[in-house]
């Protein structure tokens, strides 16, 4: 069965790819074409949204959906239109149901020039926002470790609440909107979208020795050195066989250290998706642990945004001393769809709820099988050690299950943030696109609510970290990796013992 069902999930999630598209970014849409697709947004969460109303209860989401109608008075363009809808859709309170442009729209933003870029890179947490990298190398005002007060006679408390509004997420978990803000290029590209392009910024800031200032600062722009000429043929560099970018591109998603001199592993693992070969990866790497007899062992899962659930049920058998379940419930709302020619796959979808699931008197479709079994832990190469898995805002969906499922094994500690995804489940499993009929703007809809455990509240919070490692103005300064760093700390007093 399990064979069969890697099968078809492959099919599902097999994308077709389309031809060349444009689209003018000024191009507006008269009220009557956003309303119709507006229309059939709504309808379909309503239809098919499993956890619609898990975090928001059904009177507020119709307000908000009654909000969102009510903007649709006037032409709009596309980037406006998702706007509203974003807003819209961050109220379900669902980390997977999110708002993407046109592929017309996607492949301009892909293909034209870059300009008017907000040169900040900016690590945000709590009510704090400092510079951890600056496009303009000739400034010397706002280095790494400046906090950031305010932009453009706006406070940033008032800006990141606002951007906020517009980002999606399990329950009430903040660490993933502000992990989000903080990705490299995000916060600058997301301001601009809610707040416009401007040719300068007035920055407000705070100096290393806690005295306040102003500065102006202007957007990045790259210039493209035309008249420069392309070194001889003879001075390139090999281009890479074909093997060798398909490692590096492997190795930049899980990669393992080994010190067999302290006997101490690092496993970095930045995403649970498939064609990484992970499963081979985890042989690999466990039988290497054995081998060198290593005692303690750190799983880096910061950056890990999820994927196969497959994948991350692996490694979670090398590491788990007893056997697991992934889903206490595991359930569609719906097989058959009134705009199903909108939905990606829909076909596939609907066959895979017809021969996996079975419709019960709740009137929901159970996956019974990931409700009923319990997945054993690994006999060959186990591993008995310490471990310490390292956790953040990014870590979601599938990384959530993994960090949740060893979190209360004694020789297992999380160290850093709460993760991104939702301790007691998620909305997900299968997500295809929804593409609107008119406006071809797309969202993501999962089919499938998965309760993880239901002995944990329904908080609306991610997993905890036992031990608390988070950004400091100083280690944002100093670029010290404070997680790592702890974990490292934890391990040396463990061997002193």
């Amino acid at each position: 069965m399990q064979k069969l069902l890697i099968a078809f999930c492959v099919l599902c999630f097999t994308g077709c790819s389309s031809g060349r598209l444009s689209v003018s970014p000024a191009k507006k849409y008269s009220p009557e074409v956003l309303q119709h697709d507006y229309a059939v947004y709504r309808q379909v969460l309503e239809q098919a949204h499993p956890g619609l109303y898990w975090y928001t209860s059904r009177d507020s989401m119709n307000r908000f959906f009654d909000w969102g109608a009510a903007q649709l008075t006037d032409s709009l363009t596309e980037p406006q239109f998702r706007r509203i809808l974003s807003y819209v859709t961050s109220k379900i309170n669902c980390g997977h149901t999110t708002v993407r442009p046109s592929k017309g729209y996607e492949r301009y933003s892909d293909t034209a020039r870059i300009s008017r870029i907000f040169p900040l890179s900016l690590k945000l947490w709590d009510d704090t926002c400092v510079v951890a990298g600056n496009l303009n190398r000739r400034d010397s005002v706002l280095l790494r470790g400046v906090q950031i007060t305010g932009i453009n006679g706006l406070s940033m408390p008032v800006i990141v609440d606002s951007l906020f509004q517009f980002l999606s997420t399990d329950g009430y978990n903040r660490t993933h909107k502000y992990q989000t803000l903080s990705n490299r290029g995000f916060f600058g590209s997301f301001y601009s979208t809610i707040f416009g392009y401007t040719n300068l910024y007035a920055i407000d800031y705070t100096d290393s020795l806690g005295r306040p200032g102003k500065t102006m600062i202007r957007p990045f722009i790259p210039v493209r050195d035309t008249t420069a000429r392309r070194p001889p043929a003879t001075v390139r560099p090999p281009k890479p066989s074909r093997r060798d970018r398909k490692n590096m591109r492997r190795n930049a998603v899980r990669l393992l250290k080994i010190d067999s001199s302290s006997h101490v592993a690092m496993m970095d693992l930045q995403s649970f998706s498939r064609g990484y070969g992970l499963k081979a990866f985890y042989r690999r790497s466990f039988r290497a642990l054995k081998k060198n007899k290593i005692t303690h062992l750190i799983i880096d899962v910061r950056g890990n945004g999820g994927g196969s659930v497959s994948n991350s049920t692996a490694i979670t058998r090398y590491i788990s001393s007893a056997p697991f379940k992934i889903a206490d419930t595991l359930y569609a709302v719906a097989k058959h769809k009134k705009y199903s020619r909108y939905i990606q796959n829909d076909f596939f979808n609907r066959l895979f709820i017809t021969f996996f699931t079975r419709h019960k008197r709740d009137g929901n479709y159970h996956f019974g099988y990931f409700e009923r079994h319990r997945f054993r832990p690994k006999k060959k190469n186990h591993f008995d050690g310490k471990t310490y898995i390292l956790t953040g805002g990014n870590s979601f969906s599938a990384t959530t299950l993994f960090a949740g499922a060893l979190r209360p094994q004694e020789n297992v500690t999380l160290i850093g943030e709460e993760t991104g995804g939702g301790a007691y489940g998620n909305s997900a499993w299968l997500i295809p696109d929804v593409t609107l009929p008119k406006t071809k703007v797309r969202f993501r809809l999962p089919l499938f609510r998965l309760v993880i455990n239901k002995d944990i509240p329904k908080n609306g919070r991610g997993v905890q970290p036992e031990i608390y490692s988070g950004p400091t103005i100083d280690a944002v300064k100093k670029g010290a990796d404070y997680k790592l760093d702890k974990a490292l700390e934890l391990i040396n007093e463990d061997k002193k013992k």
